[in-house]
Order: C-alpha cells, then sequence, then structure tokens
C-alpha cells in the first residue's frame, strides 16, 4: 500500500514538473502512475491533500539526494561545499528536473493559494538550518543571514537553468564566488 502511494506521488510529481499546475488532476496522475482510475483520488482525497503530499514527498526527497550528494567526508572548507552544491545543482537540473520544476511551480502556485506556504517554508526553513551550521563553521560572521543570500542565488541559478537550459551549465565558479564574498576570503575549488 504504501508502494502504490509513493508511486502515486512520483507520478503526480513528473505531472506537475512537466506539465504545470493547471495539468495536475487525478486523471492526468493516474495515467502516468499507470493505476486504475481513483487510485490517486484513494489516496488524496482533494487538491489540497495531493499537493501536501507532494510537497512532503518532495522533500523527503529532495534531503535524501542531498544527503547523497554530501556523503563522505564533511567539507572541510567553502571551496569544497562549493563544489558540493555545484554538483547538486547540476543534477537537481538535469537527471532531477521535473522533481526540481515541480517545485518551482509549487512556489508560483502559492501565489495565489497561501495555503501553501507553510509547508514550503518548512521545507526551506530546513534548508536554512542546514545551510547556516555549515556557514558558521566556515566562519560566517552572519551565517543565517548569508545563507538566505545563498539560497536565494541557488534558487535564481536553478529557475535559469530551468527555463533557459544550457548543455556547458557549472554553477561552482557562481556559487565559490559568493561564497568568497560572504566569508571575506577567496574560496578555492577544484570544480567538478
Amino acid at each position: 500500500m504504501a508502494r502504490r502511494r509513493e508511486q502515486v506521488l512520483e507520478a503526480a510529481i513528473g505531472v506537475l514538473g512537466s506539465e504545470g499546475a493547471r495539468r495536475l488532476t487525478y486523471q492526468a496522475v493516474d495515467a502516468a502512475a499507470g493505476v486504475p482510475p481513483g487510485t490517486a483520488s484513494n489516496y488524496f482525497r482533494n487538491r489540497t491533500a495531493l499537493i501536501d503530499g507532494i510537497l512532503d514527498h518532495l522533500q523527503a526527497r529532495e534531503r535524501h539526494d542531498w544527503e547523497r550528494f554530501a556523503a563522505g567526508a564533511a567539507p572541510a572548507d567553502a571551496g569544497e561545499l562549493a563544489d558540493a552544491v555545484a554538483r547538486f545543482l547540476r543534477y537537481a537540473t538535469g537527471p532531477a528536473r521535473a522533481r526540481t520544476a515541480a517545485r518551482f511551480a509549487l512556489y508560483l502556485e502559492s501565489m495565489t493559494r497561501p495555503e501553501l506556504r507553510p509547508t514550503l517554508t518548512r521545507g526551506r526553513e530546513a534548508v536554512l538550518d542546514w545551510g547556516t551550521e555549515w556557514l558558521r563553521r566556515f566562519g560566517s560572521p552572519a551565517p543565517r543571514r548569508h545563507c538566505e543570500v545563498l539560497c536565494d542565488y541557488l534558487d535564481g541559478v536553478v529557475l535559469h537553468q530551468l527555463s533557459f537550459p544550457d548543455e556547458e551549465f557549472d554553477p561552482g565558479p557562481g556559487i565559490r564566488g559568493l561564497l568568497g564574498g560572504l566569508l571575506g576570503r577567496a574560496t578555492s575549488g577544484q570544480g567538478p
């Protein structure tokens, strides 16, 4: 039963990320999941429940992906952190593109549906808490504020790459430059 629910959520994310919020219907999700009609509505009684499920599932998947990218030795310096974030962004805008686009579609949907904001905010807060701790370790004089600036920058880079794909996409230099500016020093890095 849990596997079927996850299958429905993955399909919903795919629909949302590839076709947008207007195409997110029970019928489209059931078809994308390859399940009998009515399956999505059995798990999610209304659109709000479906979107809440998508948000929770997205955040869990993105956290899992980030942990996989950051696995192994913790970054020793801001340059290594920048390289890890750059690898993650290339993944998020490449193989995980539909999932990332789904998250941005929900950001846009929250403009007219404020009830989505608390869940989206929880996800952002988790990222900010994690990033603030890293920036504190690397000597940021204002780690929370610097993490907010970094996250805003990364969202812009990702949105640009989703909207105007560039095969040569390399966010590493920009991330290293921004981190260097925030930390008041150069952040070397070997790059990808």
